[in-house]
């Protein structure tokens, strides 16, 4: 007779483990320790076998009984249901690791130790949020463009624009990493070339070369209207044309006066690399002016608490004051001068590795830096006395 779900639930092993037999070499086999087992003993090519289902109650009686038709099945097809089993498992453990997250975490993990933290966490929200919910548990080979397609068009519903080409890169380079640690054959993104509306990626906010000296002339009369800090903080942005966020944490023990430098460390790095600024002479009057703001603290710009540094927003807020509010950032310092180094024929390697744009090929970029850094020290020498003489003609 079949079992009785009653039947399997109370029944107990008392002094010896007991077998149950339901239909078809279905069986329950219960050990004294209480532990219930689902087993399918079955004879495949004249030997007799055993087929494991799992455990009771995790697996119902109803739920045994499927699994047992299911192999019968296999064997009535000539294959054995154990070898299945086994098979099947294997290609489950390739696929996951196959699986489009599972390449994606791999890519991930390894691209991270170049990128900031801020970047970081952007490029995992994307993924968590918007890629792996709809394709991360697929193999990363079996990922047709119309899906890729879908995730995007989702995200442009949202009205997130630059967020779904945002979102499409990421899945292309997955895609790419894919192709070459041997997941898969090709990059399905290439295919949806197109098919998103072009986004115009909005310039930060920079004044003409030709208003550039009105603008310093602005800046050395600051203190006038605000803090001579903030004063002397825009001024040495001018000079050296860091990031502001490079500029406003900079530290004391990042410079060395005498040697006329400041190495900015990978940890502050957009891409993770040391950066060397070398230090021109009004750079320096400048440092020397500052030192008298931050005798109890190890930072150039202090903030109200000493062992803070001024916010991101103090340099912004005081180009406000001055009037350029819609037409100048604290990046706009960088194209500037990425733009007056150009016209006057200093060489676009040299103003690249200035800027920290990260070069492609790492031995190049390395044997660059010091190739170019007797380069970089005139061409930083020449852009200070640029601003300095610009400012006096525009007076004259």
């Amino acid at each position: 007779m079949s079992l009785t779900v009653l039947q399997v639930k109370n029944s107990r092993a008392v002094d010896k483990d007991i077998k149950l037999s339901d239909s078809g070499g279905l069986f329950l086999l219960i050990k004294v320790s209480g532990s219930k087992y689902w087993r399918l003993a079955y004879r495949f090519q004249g030997k007799q076998k055993t087929l494991s289902f799992g455990v009771y109650p995790e697996v119902s009686l109803l739920e045994a009984r499927e699994k047992s038709l299911e192999a019968k099945k296999h064997l009535s097809n000539g294959t054995d249901p154990s070898s299945y089993k086994k098979v099947a498992k294997l290609t489950s453990k390739v696929e996951f690791d196959n699986s489009f997250e599972k390449v994606a975490s791999e890519w991930f993990d390894k691209q991270k130790k170049s990128w900031v933290d801020s970047h970081t966490v952007d490029v995992k929200r994307r993924l968590e949020a918007n890629i792996f919910p709809k394709i991360g548990k697929l193999p990363i080979n079996q990922i047709l463009p119309i899906q890729v397609l879908e995730i995007v068009r989702s995200v442009v519903k949202r009205g997130a624009f630059d967020l779904s080409h945002r979102v499409l890169g990421v899945c292309g380079q997955v895609f790419r990493y894919g192709v070459g640690s041997g997941r898969c054959v090709g990059d399905p993104t290439r295919d949806l070339k197109g098919v998103l509306t072009p986004h115009v990626k909005k310039n930060q906010n920079a004044v003409r070369t030709g208003d550039f000296p009105a603008l310093m002339i602005a800046i050395s009369e600051y203190s006038e209207i605000g803090d001579f800090q903030t004063q002397l903080a825009l001024q040495l942005l001018a000079f050296t044309f860091v990031r502001t966020g490079e500029l406003i944490k900079s530290k004391w023990s990042e410079f060395d006066l005498e040697k006329k430098l400041w190495k900015i460390p990978a940890s502050r790095m957009k891409m993770k690399r040391e950066h060397l600024v070398p230090l021109a002479p009004e750079s320096i009057e400048v440092l020397e002016k500052l030192k008298e703001f931050s005798i109890d603290s190890e930072y150039v710009f202090p903030g109200r608490n000493p062992k803070n540094h001024i916010s991101n927003n103090t340099l912004l807020f005081a180009l406000y004051k001055l009037g350029y509010k819609g037409r100048m950032s604290g990046h706009g310092f960088r194209a500037v001068a990425s733009t007056i180094l150009n016209e006057n024929n200093f060489r676009s390697d040299i103003i690249e590795r200035q800027l920290a744009h990260l070069d492609g090929n790492s031995v190049r970029a390395a044997y660059n830096r010091a190739e170019y850094f007797q380069e970089r020290i005139l061409m930083m020498n020449w852009w200070a006395g640029y601003i300095v003489s610009s400012i006096r003609e525009y007076h004259s």
